[in-house]
């Protein structure tokens, strides 16, 4: 328990092996553009993000 956290967090949270999973999919195609991490942050977010940004061709729009 962390001062300010209104008991959201128990002592015993951990994630005991789970991955996270970021996907995208392509409806007309059918498609989908997945990645795995080891962590739940931004930073992995936005990793996915450029990583699906480079398998769109530029003629397509991306809604996110």
């Amino acid at each position: 328990m962390k001062p300010g956290r209104a008991g959201t967090m128990t002592h015993d949270d951990k994630r005991h092996g789970t991955t996270t999973l970021f996907a995208a999919l392509d409806v007309l195609d059918g498609k989908v553009v997945g990645r795995c991490m080891q962590r739940h942050r931004h930073q992995e977010f936005i990793r996915f993000l450029n990583a699906a940004e480079k398998t769109v061709p530029a003629s397509k729009a991306m809604h996110v």
